[in-house]
């Protein structure tokens, strides 16, 4: 079993960065994949990144792509989520999910999630 907890939001100026961490408790959190989520009031929740059970591969959402930047360090069992030229429109609670396996599986939920770190981004 995995638990995530995440952290590093705040509020932010467009422009600025942010470094959201997620941090998992369990013996086998390198057998996850992990990805990053976000939710705006009103709106569905939106894939951010992901990336791979050693960190060799990552994968972005068009709109974050070249603006933020995920990775993870097994040893400490923490995933980042380092977000720069932040936008208004990036403003969310931003979730983390764990998923078992090697690659990710859209057609099934992951088995896990954090409780959320807010986001908010003014103009």
């Amino acid at each position: 079993q995995v638990q995530l907890a995440e952290s590093g939001g705040g509020l932010v100026q467009a422009g600025e960065s942010l470094r959201l961490s997620c941090a998992a408790s369990g013996r086998t959190f390198n057998m996850y994949v992990i990805a990053w989520f976000r939710q705006a009031p009103g709106k569905e929740r939106e894939f951010v990144a992901r990336i791979n059970r050693n960190g060799g591969r990552t994968f972005y959402a068009d709109s974050v792509k070249g603006r933020f930047t995920i990775s993870r360090d097994n040893a400490k069992k923490a995933v980042y989520l380092q977000m720069n030229s932040l936008k208004p429109e990036d403003t969310a609670t931003y979730y983390c999910a764990a998923q078992y396996g090697v690659i990710w599986d859209e057609t099934r939920d992951p088995q896990y999630w954090g409780q959320g770190t807010q986001v908010t981004v003014s103009s």
